[in-house]
């Protein structure tokens, strides 16, 4: 009788718990997250450079960092060399490293609105190549949104590249010079003012 009772309890339990929730409900799936990213391993030159336009049109830090030398795959050091006068504006340039890239990147994406956009227009005006590594030399415009009444909207310049072959087989920036050209503000100025965003 005992074990009768007690299988009988059992069996309401389980009636009772499965009827009071929805465990045994399939729900409907959820669409995919959707990547904003359209980051491709930068097996060429020109697809190192592409992949940077992208992570400022798209707004992707981690994109943006993946053009950098990463001292694991690569023992070369990053070096920035900024527009001449620009230092003087932004002191943090002279000491300029991959944490100041990535600081400045991020309150720079984070500044512009979701539905604001910036955009990169790189034009090559030569490059020299090796087998290990490649010089390049752009004009470069960089066009914000309206931000902020002190911030300017257009940066252009001449920026010049070295980039190297890691050991992933990826070319990354190694080494860059900016050089100012009319009288907008240079890259240089752009990074600096948004270090300290």
């Amino acid at each position: 009788m005992y074990n009768y009772l007690s299988k009988i309890t059992i069996w309401l339990i389980v009636v009772l718990f499965l009827s009071s929730c929805d465990l045994v409900t399939t729900r409907e799936a959820e669409e995919p997250e959707q990547s904003r990213s359209s980051y491709i391993i930068a097996t060429t030159s020109d697809q190192l450079f592409t992949n940077m336009r992208n992570s400022f049109s798209e707004k992707v830090e981690v994109d943006y960092m993946s053009s950098f030398v990463d001292s694991s795959f690569l023992a070369l050091p990053y070096i920035f060399n900024p527009a001449s006068g620009a230092e003087y504006k932004y002191n943090i340039l002279t000491e300029w490293d991959l944490d100041a890239e990535e600081i400045y990147f991020r309150n720079l994406i984070n500044a512009v609105g979701d539905d604001q956009n910036i955009t990169l227009s790189l034009e090559l005006i030569s490059n020299s190549i090796s087998s290990q590594s490649e010089s390049r030399t752009y004009n470069y415009i960089i066009r914000l949104p309206s931000i902020d009444e002190g911030i300017s909207e257009i940066y252009e310049g001449i920026a010049f590249f070295k980039v190297d072959l890691d050991a992933n087989n990826q070319w990354v920036i190694t080494e860059w010079t900016d050089t100012q050209v009319g009288s907008n503000p240079t890259w240089s100025e752009l990074k600096g003012r948004f270090y300290i965003f």
